[in-house]
């Protein structure tokens, strides 16, 4: 064996020695200074205090004997009124749309209006260019001056030889004639009068109106362009918006009370678009005569003032249609139910102080009450804060929750 390496194996052998050494008298120290503060043997205390911590590792809990009682917030379960709704996401949608066209063909020579801009029934909104049928209205009156000159000529020849033909001095047949020239000229005033009436109508549809109250869109065609009468893009589109309608889904199994209250009385719908402070009130007007068969729910449409324009054409929603009170309900805060592997649960304080967990049954959420069919009575306390460190039997020291209802 090489000479540095049996070194290197003294000096190892060494160390562990030295190591071996240090241990013993560690330990030595530590079972005198465990029998000088016990009063007994060192064996013995080092089985008493290994024995407690198996003890305390084996049977620990929450709140458990000489734990501190878990601080939380409670609520009493209450029994109140409380409306039945039906929540769901809706959207809001015109009352009116009109895509504005032009009836005539011409150029746009003015448009009289901004983008975006509220308008009035009535109002102008595109001039185009009128001279092309401001002439053919000066044509079309004179040619119904000229038929109103021939048929008073043919009645006037018709009345002289109705005359002749009294006396014997024409027959007949010539009589004939002048009577359908005559009538000719009255029917050729007829036509010149309805040409002149479609020409002053021309003349009228270069004037573009606003046919209902409302909002413009982006305008298609700006001042300059030629426009076609009936042309497939519209110059600008307009909504009307005072009143407007949101429509909504609701699942069909609700479709049976929807009818039943709704032929009992208007029902009321909430609408709130985010960020709203206050919701805009309506009415339900219209459901649908089809259920979806696709999604498994139908259609409602519900009537809303917005005076206040806080609704707009194609602004997501959240709807709630109210349909009946209901009358002395379990109530207790929506943060007190928990929702486990095996469905949901309150934690309920008993007159001990300590907490049982209860499995309940929730009918339906209304704003922060969660609606409890089964489970609770009145009056009882869950807690509403806290949880996390409960568990069966945890005493707790309670506070009242200053937010239930």
């Amino acid at each position: 064996m090489h000479v540095s390496a049996v070194r290197g194996f003294g000096r190892l052998l060494i160390t562990a020695v030295l190591a071996t050494a240090l241990a013993a008298a560690a330990l030595v120290a530590y079972y005198r200074a465990g029998a000088n503060a016990q009063g007994g043997a060192p064996g013995a205390a080092a089985k008493s205090t290994v024995g407690s911590g198996a003890g305390k590792a084996g049977k620990a809990a929450p709140g458990g004997a000489g734990q501190a009682p878990v601080p939380v917030t409670v609520a009493a379960v209450t029994q109140q009124a409380v409306p039945y709704r039906i929540q769901a996401v809706g959207l809001a949608e015109a009352y009116a749309t009109v895509a504005i066209r032009a009836r005539v063909d011409g150029q746009i020579v003015e448009v009289r209006f901004r983008e975006g801009q509220e308008v009035s029934a009535g109002s102008v909104l595109f001039n185009l260019d009128p001279r092309p049928f401001e002439a053919a209205l000066r044509q079309a009156e004179a040619n119904h001056q000229r038929d109103l000159a021939q048929l008073a000529q043919a009645e006037r020849q018709e009345a002289r030889y109705q005359e002749l033909l009294a006396k014997n001095f024409v027959s007949k047949e010539a009589y004939a004639q002048f009577k359908t020239g005559a009538e000719t000229a009255a029917a050729a005033v007829l036509a010149g009068k309805a040409a002149l009436e479609n020409a002053r109508l021309q003349l009228e549809y270069t004037t573009i109106r606003a046919p209902i109250d409302g909002y413009t869109g982006r305008i298609q065609l700006q001042k300059g362009n030629l426009v076609k009468a009936n042309d497939t893009l519209p110059l600008v589109v307009l909504n009307q918006v005072h009143p407007i309608y949101v429509s909504f889904a609701v699942p069909e199994r609700e479709l049976p009370s929807v009818r039943k209250y709704l032929a009992a009385g208007p029902l009321s719908v909430e609408a709130r678009p985010p960020n709203a402070d206050q919701p805009e009130i309506g009415k339900l007007v219209f459901i649908d005569n089809t259920v979806d068969s696709t999604t498994g729910t139908i259609r409602l449409k519900a009537l809303f003032e917005n005076r206040a324009n806080t609704l707009w054409p194609g602004q997501f929603v959240t709807t709630s249609l109210r349909l009946y009170q209901q009358e002395d309900a379990l109530t207790v805060p929506s943060r007190a139910v928990q929702t486990g592997p095996y469905g949901q649960y309150v934690f309920v304080v008993k007159p001990d102080m300590s907490v049982e967990v209860r499995p309940v049954g929730v009918q339906r959420s209304e704003g922060d009450l969660a609606v409890i069919g089964t489970g609770l009575a009145r009056a009882e306390q869950v807690v509403t804060q806290g949880q996390l460190r409960l568990g069966p039997g945890t005493r707790v020291l309670v506070k009242r929750d200053s937010g239930a209802s």
